[in-house]
């Protein structure tokens, strides 16, 4: 794989990895398996490491689960909310403890607790009392669900007396028990009796599994039918700016005294052997719970030993999951249909005869691309095994071959897009097949303009992907300049389809006047957005978010960077001249800058306007920070810092360092590391004295 290729396939990667994140923390409708999203993420993962500089600045590998919902207040976790590296096998276990030694010798021990498979929480607790509950969203941010985690009987509003601190917080899952998953759709069965519904339909209309019911209802807007819904909570990390304790083991122990609801199913291991046996344990056990598991999460147990392992970008690498292999099915194939992505990658899916699986109804399966039909060697109407890891989107695993008809034709590969007609593409070493016409294939057009209505890029309020798709198709929009040129009397009345409901009868909506209200006014409101996220909308090919903000401190406007010649792009820090073909080829092409013309006369910001209580500069530019203890300001505002002034941050101790801001508290293993290493460190004063005297 030449670069050129390695470049397309880690954007391949990464757009379908933050759409699959979507699906599973937004929609709580997954696509994939989670095996399959793992190789995915562990397949990006080793191009970014061989590729480093291709790596996308908002990288499925540098974020925590999905984004964040629109319909509660946003709220940013004082401590980030990380996920945790999976692995499905021994030997990666193994392997994991081998890192473990390596770091910080062999005096230590694990905690083995179940994977609950629910949704992660964290709830703050000032005073003893509960006085907000957020979830993951991105891991930065996410949405406050108080009113609804205050209807689930098992989390305290106020603890019982204990020596806790006076703010912290405490973090854990919340799930459906199975018993209530399973009475929750008998109601629904019998109330779809009682309305008529044909017996084949009703396996369709009932809930999922008990994960995804459980992560709605949270969701819900009204409490009343939270409670309904009788979830329940382990809680199982605490966090606080005052020592808890010195170890894991010992902090759920207090957990449970103040009050929380804690897993009886845990345990202090001493060695690798035990965790195993642990695993070994609930992989048979885990069928007599009352609630899901998928796995099993292993962490250090003492937290100074956590610290002195830290993090990668987006886990803790003192802790691992381990996870249980997928159950299968065995079923029809009825026929393969494709379809085409934001990106014009085509992906193949596989149309099943409906068969029960993990208590969900399968009828669809990803097969991913070409190769993959050609491993499997599909025939028309093949007998096929199913994998399924708890999702709604399972894989084919496999063809009972002795099945097959003697007179089945093998399924061919398209040769032409199902949505425009066009001759697809697959360029040498790579897997997915793509439709070039970026320019007038409608699904492709359709997603470069919910790229650009997205939260982190024009944060339009109002719009949605159905509501964008319904625009397109009545004809109203054809790029995203065209959504500023819509009016209210267009829109009001206005009715289109929005796909099929359960029974496959045509759903539609129509647009009243307070939604057209709305839109306007994100319209509107869209028009204040700084010039660095302006460009990041544009969508132009690796132009993610911290590449945009480099461009516009370093070109100030839209004008002057397209007039900015290929050299003048690549001698920017950590641009290169990949980054800066991309820009030059959007540039060039004479409808583009028809539509970035447009947006300028719409009124978007196309230059940078100077924040004056925000610090910006080059000062830092080439330099690499690592933050460690505690400071007279919080870590985030430091690094934060570090990043105005063209600084970057990185989250572990290498000969490649140039500063370790060193705090109070800071790991004894991190400095002991830097000493080893003779890296520099600075004092809090010191770095605002580096800042000042560049």
């Amino acid at each position: 794989m030449n670069q050129e290729e390695a470049k397309k396939r880690i954007d391949e990667l990464s757009k379908e990895l933050k759409q699959h994140n979507y699906n599973y923390y937004i929609l709580s409708q997954p696509v994939i398996s989670d095996l399959k999203f793992d190789e995915m993420l562990k397949e990006l993962e080793k191009l970014e490491k061989e590729y480093p500089q291709f790596i996308l600045p908002d990288s499925p590998t540098q974020q925590v689960g999905g984004d964040i919902t629109k319909n509660f207040i946003q709220v940013k976790h004082k401590y980030p909310m990380l996920s945790l590296g999976n692995t499905y096998s021994e030997e990666e276990i193994r392997e994991f403890d081998a890192r473990i030694q390596k770091a910080i010798g062999s005096d230590y021990e694990y905690v083995c607790e179940l994977k609950f498979d629910g949704l992660a929480i964290s709830l703050t607790y000032e005073n003893g009392r509960l006085i907000r509950a957020v979830t993951r969203g991105d891991g930065v941010m996410g949405d406050d669900v108080t009113a609804n985690v205050k209807t689930i009987k098992s989390i305290p509003q106020k603890l019982n007396p204990g020596n806790y601190p006076a703010q912290f917080e405490i973090r854990g899952e919340i799930f459906m028990h199975k018993k209530t998953f399973e009475r929750l759709n008998k109601q629904l069965r019998n109330t779809l009796i009682e309305q008529g519904v044909d017996e084949d339909k009703i396996e369709e209309r009932l809930y999922k599994n008990p994960r995804n019911f459980a992560s709605g209802s949270l969701k819900l807007q009204d409490s009343k039918e939270v409670a309904k819904r009788s979830l329940d909570a382990f809680l199982y990390f605490v966090y606080s700016d005052e020592p808890v304790a010195e170890t894991h083991y010992e902090s759920l122990k207090h957990a449970a005294l103040w009050g929380f609801q804690v897993s009886d199913h845990f345990k202090l291991c001493k060695n690798l052997n035990e965790v195993m046996a642990f695993i070994k344990k609930y992989e048979q056990e885990r069928e007599h719970l009352s609630y899901e598991i998928d796995g099993v999460v292993i962490k250090i147990n003492n937290y100074n030993q956590q610290e002195d392992l830290g993090f990668t970008a987006k886990t803790p690498r003192w802790a691992i999951s381990y996870k249980y292999k997928a159950e299968t099915a065995i079923t029809r194939l009825n026929q393969v249909s494709y379809q085409v992505g934001r990106t014009g990658a085509i992906t193949p899916v596989a149309n099943l005869k409906p068969v029960l699986l993990a208590g969900t109804t399968v009828k669809r399966a990803s097969l991913y691309n070409a190769d993959e039909m050609e491993r499997l060697d599909l025939h028309e109407h093949d007998t096929v095994f199913v994998e399924k890891g708890g999702e709604i989107i399972p894989k084919i695993v496999g063809v009972d071959i002795s099945k097959r008809d003697l007179f089945a034709k093998k399924i061919e590969y398209i040769k032409n897009c199902p949505e425009c007609g066009s001759a697809l593409i697959r360029k040498e070493g790579e897997v997915i097949h793509y439709c070039p016409n970026d320019s007038h294939c409608a699904p492709q057009l359709i997603g470069k303009i919910e790229h650009f209505i997205s939260r982190k890029a024009m944060n339009i309020e109002g719009l949605g992907g159905e509501t964008v798709a319904g625009l397109f198709n009545k004809g109203l929009i054809r790029s995203y300049a065209d959504l500023y040129d819509l009016k209210p009397e267009q829109l009001i009345g206005l009715e289109f389809e929005i796909g099929t409901d359960i029974d496959g009868k045509r759903k539609k909506r129509s647009l009243q006047e307070k939604s057209v209200e709305n839109i306007i006014k994100g319209l509107e409101a869209s028009k204040a957005i700084p010039f660095e996220r302006v460009l990041f909308a544009l969508g132009i090919r690796m132009i993610g978010e911290t590449v945009a903000k480099k461009l516009a401190r370093k070109f100030g406007s839209i004008q002057l960077l397209m007039e900015a010649s290929k050299d003048q792009i690549g001698d920017i820090y950590e641009i290169g001249d990949k980054i800066a073909e991309q820009l030059i080829l959007f540039f060039s092409d004479a409808e583009n800058r028809q539509i970035v013309h447009r947006l300028e006369q719409s009124g978007l910001q196309m230059q940078v306007v100077n924040d004056p209580d925000e610090i910006r500069s080059d000062k830092l530019v080439g330099k690499t920070f690592l933050v460690s203890g505690t400071f007279s300001m919080s870590r985030d505002e430091l690094k934060k810092t570090i990043e105005n002034n063209g600084g970057r941050n990185v989250g572990s101790i290498s000969k490649s360092l140039d500063y370790l801001i060193a705090g109070d508290k800071m790991g004894p293993e991190k400095l002991k590391k830097a000493l080893e290493l003779n890296i520099n460190m600075i004092s809090e004063a010191d770095f605002f004295k580096l800042l000042t005297n560049n």
